[in-house]
């Protein structure tokens, strides 16, 4: 691929201009991504029997959305560019020009469903088990605004299908984001909902949520350029992603293996 033919490719990130408000894909695939989850839940709530009220399931989506405004953008500014931040703190409110943490994220979201089960009387994991096979939803949607945005790119290649990111130097390189909207959006919610289409036991959604998650996504790192401000962590090749999947793919084992084993007993 060359610069010309990668301009076939490429979307304008601001979907509207109104002079004084801009519309940005950025935020409508969020958006895009936080209704149909939404859709998705109160679905899976129907076909479960209506375990839950629509005042809980849309409680539970707002709370986990704000987790995971707050937390993803926190992420951003602690795990990757700290530095930088802490020179121009008013950037840290810039979400519409990118710069969310999937770790980050999860966070909020997990510090959302703790404090829903408390309000709510519910299991932590029965929550977590309901809500993990619509977040690769989110995810792909959000990966799909990482490349509308040009950010995020792949390390440089010559494979056919390279592209050419503004910003990103003369050089090719993998459409990252592309990857990671098929594996962490297509790929794990297809999964994620047929494993939970049938009664599973506690903790084994969540816990193979975590676990693909963070194979897929330590995978990526592989051919995806490191944040130009951290670089490779160690070996020429661990990035800040790989170090913050790797408790995921760990823990995410440890939960699959803990459900089973109590289904054993029981």
């Amino acid at each position: 691929w060359n610069r010309q033919c990668y301009a076939t490719f490429m979307v304008d990130p601001v979907a509207l201009d109104l002079g004084l408000i801009q519309i940005r894909w950025y935020g409508l695939t969020y958006l895009a991504g936080l209704g149909t989850g939404w859709w998705l839940l109160a679905r899976r709530d129907s076909q479960s029997g209506g375990v839950w009220t629509g005042q809980q399931v849309s409680d539970l989506v707002f709370n986990s959305a704000v987790g995971l405004i707050i937390g993803g953008r926190l992420g951003s500014v602690l795990f990757y560019n700290f530095s930088w931040y802490l020179s121009h703190p008013l950037d840290i409110f810039k979400i519409w020009q990118g710069g969310m943490s999937f770790h980050g994220g999860l966070i909020g979201v997990l510090v959302a469903i703790a404090l829903f089960a408390r309000s709510t009387n519910q299991r932590f994991f029965s929550i977590g088990d309901f809500i993990a096979p619509v977040v690769p939803v989110g995810l792909g949607f959000g990966r799909i605004g990482n490349f509308i945005n040009a950010e995020l790119w792949g390390a440089p290649t010559t494979v056919p299908w390279a592209m050419m990111f503004p910003g990103a130097g003369d050089l090719p390189r993998h459409p990252s984001q592309l990857y990671e909207a098929f594996l962490e959006g297509v790929v794990l919610f297809s999964v994620l909902w047929i494993f939970s289409s049938r009664p599973r036991p506690l903790m084994s959604t969540s816990g193979l949520f975590l676990l693909l998650y963070g194979i897929f996504r330590f995978s990526v790192e592989f051919v995806r350029e490191p944040d130009v401000n951290l670089g490779y962590l160690s070996g020429g090749w661990l990035t800040m992603g790989q170090v913050l999947s790797t408790p995921m793919i760990i823990v995410g084992g440890i939960l699959l293996l803990l459900a089973y084993r109590q289904q054993a007993k029981t």
